[in-house]
């Protein structure tokens, strides 16, 4: 269903945004792997290993003229831009009271506007081609709050209203837009918490273990291949949310 698609993912480099690529290319999806700053050239190999082909594209999804030059090269290099999955994310935690102006800019422009800013181009090339799958992860704290994380919080809940607005108005040309919520996934983005907090965390959790990125790779490839669902949030977070 999904050979010979093109995937855009956004963060691709690492974690989860590495291991949804993964799993899209384990699925004959050619992959447009934006990144920020450095890409391992074994992330790409792996990728390649595949059978498919890798674009590997350097862009600050956060600034719109290079979302734009990322979309146009995954148009360009492919012909298609059949999923666009939004992972692109960055963390300034730091409490209210002590959160800078710059702090909150920065996770609210790379995590949101960021979403937006694909959305904005990719939504053109899918609305012409009468299809295409949006997925953008948000996370459960953009569900609960969390203290110390206003800034994530509000980029994560945005992304959630931002998915739900998409989805009714590309629905009539056969666009899905869903969200996925994970919730305390082992990444190296994680890895960096104390041991204190991460056992806090891990008694929140109902199925008592820390998630994998390859589990929420599963569900951002269920979302791609189901093409009734849209306008949803998943939790991929062990029982921490249930609605």
């Amino acid at each position: 269903m999904l050979k010979g698609k093109t995937a855009v993912i956004t963060g691709a480099a690492k974690g989860i945004g590495r291991a949804i690529a993964e799993r899209f290319a384990a699925e004959g999806c050619n992959i447009v792997l934006n990144y920020r700053s450095t890409v391992d050239e074994a992330v790409i190999e792996k990728i390649k290993s595949f059978g498919v082909q890798c674009l590997a594209y350097k862009a600050d999804v956060s600034r719109f003229d290079e979302a734009e030059a990322l979309i146009k090269a995954a148009k360009d290099n492919f012909g298609s831009v059949d999923v666009l999955v939004n992972n692109a994310g960055i963390t300034r935690d730091m409490l209210i009271m002590r959160m800078t102006e710059e702090q909150f800019d920065s996770v609210l422009d790379t995590n949101l506007k960021g979403a937006f800013n694909t959305i904005r181009f990719a939504s053109n090339i899918m609305l012409k081609q009468k299809s295409g799958t949006i997925i953008n992860l948000s996370s459960v704290v953009g569900l609960m709050g969390n203290a110390g994380q206003a800034n994530y919080a509000a980029s994560k809940a945005g992304v959630i209203g931002l998915t739900k607005s998409v989805a009714r108005e590309l629905a009539p040309r056969g666009i899905t837009a869903n969200a996925i919520a994970p919730g305390f996934i082992m990444t190296d983005m994680t890895d960096v918490l104390k041991e204190e907090t991460k056992k806090q965390m891990l008694e929140a959790i109902p199925l008592k273990r820390f998630g994998q990125a390859e589990e929420v790779a599963e569900a951002a490839v269920f979302l791609a291949k189901n093409r009734y669902i849209t306008g949803q949030v998943i939790n991929v977070d062990g029982g921490m949310v249930m609605n």
